[in-house]
């Protein structure tokens, strides 16, 4: 197994009927924990040089099915099945409130979170993704990224069951009606400026429905959370640190 950045802890989690590796990072650190959750098939390995810098707290995450360590799932599993497993582990780690950051596939993922579990979720951080998984102009173009092109970065390959189950689990998904509930969470879209996969108008989507969001965009394509992993990190820092009633007031 290859060296993975920041050396997390590893161990196995089984909920619901998977079993799901998490990684974490400054265990028992003081302070709410961050949650990050990764983009379709990507694995812990991926994000570990992006968390590793997410400083001065707890930082947890965790492979899907099929996905790095761990296991294919027996059966399809759905967003909100998936959603719950999140916040069981969170429950197991001891952590009442998170704060909850999320790629991509994540982003969807960390909405339905956010939705499905009012009052569990401090700050939520949603980088290069959408309300809705099926909208027009979504490009499934990841490989061809400029960033990723440049970089050389390569993205660990689920297994087919795997990447199939975990595509299923948000088909015709969308968070557009139950966003707005969200207006008092704080809530900071991060998209890329040249982002041919998921384009930045879904960030501004976002942002105009929750009420209050920060919208940034910023250079880079899909995958600038991993290939601008410094300045994203310090980024999410800044925004998790700010006191609550300044985080309101920047947006």
């Amino acid at each position: 197994m290859s060296r993975i950045a920041g050396n997390p802890i590893l161990d196995m989690q089984r909920a619901y009927g998977l079993t799901l590796r998490v990684a974490r990072w400054r265990e028992g650190a003081a302070g709410t924990p961050l949650v990050f959750l990764n983009g379709i098939g990507a694995d812990i390995t991926a994000a570990a040089p992006l968390l590793a810098q997410i400083s001065g707290r707890e930082v947890w995450t965790l492979d899907m099915p099929g996905v790095g360590g761990s296991p294919d799932a027996l059966m399809p599993y759905g967003a909100p099945t998936m959603a719950a497993i999140v916040v069981e582990i969170a429950d197991r780690f001891g952590h009442d409130a998170i704060d909850l950051a999320g790629f991509s596939w994540g982003g969807a993922l960390a909405q339905q979170i956010a939705v499905q579990f009012p009052g569990r979720v401090r700050r939520l951080v949603l980088m290069a993704t959408t309300p809705t998984v099926a909208a027009p102009g979504i490009g499934w173009a990841a490989l061809l990224d400029d960033d990723m092109l440049a970089s050389g970065l390569k993205l660990p390959t689920a297994t087919p069951l795997g990447l199939a189950y975990q595509a299923a689990a948000m088909a015709g998904w969308t968070s557009a009606p139950m966003l707005p509930s969200l207006k008092n969470l704080p809530t900071l879209v991060l998209m890329g400026k040249r982002d041919g996969v998921v384009p930045a108008c879904h960030g501004q989507t976002i942002a105009e429905l929750i009420d209050g969001a920060v919208l940034e965009v910023v250079p880079g394509s899909h995958l600038f959370p991993f290939t601008h992993a410094a300045t994203v990190a310090a980024r999410i820092t800044a925004f998790l640190d700010q006191p609550q009633t300044a985080a309101r007031a920047a947006a």
